[in-house]
């Protein structure tokens, strides 16, 4: 019954209802064919002497005209054969194409493009809750999915033009077809009931989302992007809870990279009172020894929880080298971190120069950072109209030797290439890693997948447009067991299982049997940052453990 509804819409939609005035008018003219011929068959059989009855001259044009010719009535004069010749002709043409074809475009294809659409989601089951509600599904909300599908969050993406609802329904995505502007579009996808909604698509149309999901619901919380500064303001009056600028935060997180040369840590998450910061291992003493022979635990009481080589995240382990290129990744209370800096950081060490290749939303936010802190940069910009002012910016093609060198790549510290396009910074990678190959080099990519691309080219360090920004939408949910700091590096805060109580962490070996490191007990909101490994777990109390995806899930099922 609901495909017959929907094919009934279908055909009662205006478009439809033009079609059939179309085909009402192609009937008529086909009675009249009929009629005149019927006529003219009458009068040109008196004429041979042969009279017959009105009703076998509309039997005999049809017949004709549906080319069965029967054969039992036939004319004897020439003038009357040229006639049954253009009866025919007609026929063949009226009846075995146009009708056909009008057949097709007005009942068949409305029929399967019914049954499309009744494959496309309107509305979610009532039962739906906490679910995340997606505008789009580009790069960044792609990698969310995949970090709710692992979380076990339901979602589903608003899709306005079928045809794309259909495909992306195919590709085994959770959708609901309907406007992005239509309040009862998000009646139907349950929003007051929603964890979170995300609209990651031109600024003006996240405005009018945002306000459009105000209508049904004054408190659901609200993400949206914003491509210019100038948007943010707009779009928290339009009714978003948080606007990120994915540009902005991308060049940071590249500054802190390039400025984080002088050893000293540099935070990048919270969890309670728990402190995680990342510090380059690059000039000190650290570099050519184990964790373990470091002694940085007995130094600084910070907890190495793992390092990142070249864009993978290894757990630390007593016996792991710490190499020049290596980045700690650290974990503890704000006193214990800057022990750490007192013991290992340098003074600061600016950058003789750093070159950034793309002048957009990213490049641009590194400069503002560099130029804040009396860093000497320059700006590779291929197109022109793009640069309004020329101070530090270099003009043309980062691919060109003359270019790289007005930049000043021979003196340059660090490159950072920054352009939308992948394939092309996998390229300008080779390329100045070839020219220097002792500088350091930063690379941006969008899809997850050319992350390992980039590193195999010669990048010290990848970041990935999706991977940053479905970490920052994913922790504004704010799930308190979870936060996600980069890319396959989680935290966790989970209850003391059963195989760990009343024990050890020595006699538990997590990071053996897992690859999980426990960096923190928390009994009655009181934390314990990097616990006695004596020390009986209590089995009333919770645990902050770090790890990549797979240790998690070891953990997980451990447990």
């Amino acid at each position: 019954m609901k495909s017959f509804a929907i094919v009934f819409s279908h055909l009662t939609s205006p478009a439809r209802r033009r079609n059939l005035l179309v085909l009402g008018k192609l009937l008529v003219l086909f009675l009249s064919l009929v009629a005149l011929f019927s006529i003219t068959f009458h009068y040109l059989m008196e004429l041979e002497g042969r009279s017959f009855s009105w009703v076998t001259s509309v039997y005999w044009t049809l017949t004709v005209m549906s080319t069965l010719g029967f054969g039992d009535i036939t004319f004897h004069s020439d003038a009357g054969r040229v006639f049954s010749v253009i009866v025919l002709l007609t026929g063949t043409i009226f009846l075995l194409v146009l009708l056909p074809f009008m057949f097709i475009q007005f009942f068949y294809v409305p029929w399967m493009e019914a049954q499309a659409a009744a494959r496309a989601p309107r509305e979610l089951p009532e039962k739906v809750r906490d679910h995340v509600l997606l505008t789009g599904l580009g790069p960044v909300e792609r990698a969310l999915i995949k970090v709710l599908d692992r979380s076990s969050i339901s979602y589903a993406v608003v899709v306005p033009d079928l045809t794309e609802a259909l495909s992306f329904h195919d590709q085994g995505f959770k959708v609901i077809l309907g406007e992005l502007d239509d309040p009862d579009t998000y009646r139907r996808a349950r929003v007051e009931d929603a964890a979170l909604v995300a609209t990651m698509r031109a600024d003006t149309t996240n405005a009018n989302v945002a306000f459009t999901v105000r209508e049904v619901s004054p408190s659901v919380p609200i993400v949206g992007t914003a491509a210019a500064s100038a948007s943010v303001d707009i779009l928290e009056l339009a009714g978003c809870t948080k606007v990120l600028e994915l540009g902005e935060t991308l060049g940071k997180a590249f500054a802190r990279r390039v400025l984080g040369r002088d050893a000293r840590s540099h935070t990048i998450g919270h969890f309670g009172r728990l402190e995680i910061a990342e510090a380059s291992a690059a000039g000190t003493t650290l570099v050519g020894r184990t964790i373990r022979d470091c002694g940085i635990r007995e130094k600084a009481n910070v907890n190495v929880v793992g390092v990142w080589e070249r864009g993978k995240f290894v757990t630390a382990r007593p016996e792991t080298t710490i190499q020049e290129s290596s980045i700690l990744v650290l974990a503890g209370s704000p006193e214990q971190i800057q022990s750490y800096d007192a013991a290992y950081g340098r003074p600061d060490e600016l950058p003789a120069r750093v070159v950034i290749i793309g002048g957009g939303r990213v490049g641009r936010a590194l400069g503002r950072v560099l130029a804040a802190k009396d860093v000497d940069y320059r700006i590779v910009e291929r197109v022109a109209e793009r640069v309004r002012d020329r101070t530090n910016y270099v003009v043309g093609d980062a691919a060109e030797l003359e270019v790289l060198l007005d930049a000043g790549i021979v003196e340059a510290s660090s490159v950072v290439i920054t352009t939308h396009d992948d394939d092309m910074n996998v390229y300008l990678t080779i390329y100045c890693r070839k020219l220097r190959p002792d500088i350091q080099i930063l690379g941006r990519v969008n899809l997850e997948r050319n992350i390992n691309t980039l590193h195999r080219a010669g990048a010290d360090f990848v970041m990935s447009y999706a991977s940053t920004g479905a970490n920052l939408v994913y922790n504004l949910l704010q799930k308190r067991n979870i936060l996600l700091l980069a890319e396959g590096l989680d935290i966790f805060r989970v209850p003391v299982p059963e195989w760990m109580a009343n024990r050890s962490l020595i006699e538990c070996d997590v990071r053996r049997s897992t690859g999980c490191n426990v960096i923190a007990l928390v009994e009655a909101d009181s934390y314990d940052i990097n616990p006695d490994a004596h020390r009986a777990l209590p089995p009333t109390a919770e645990l902050i453990v770090v790890g990549d995806v797979e240790a998690e899930g070891k953990f997980m099922k451990k447990s």
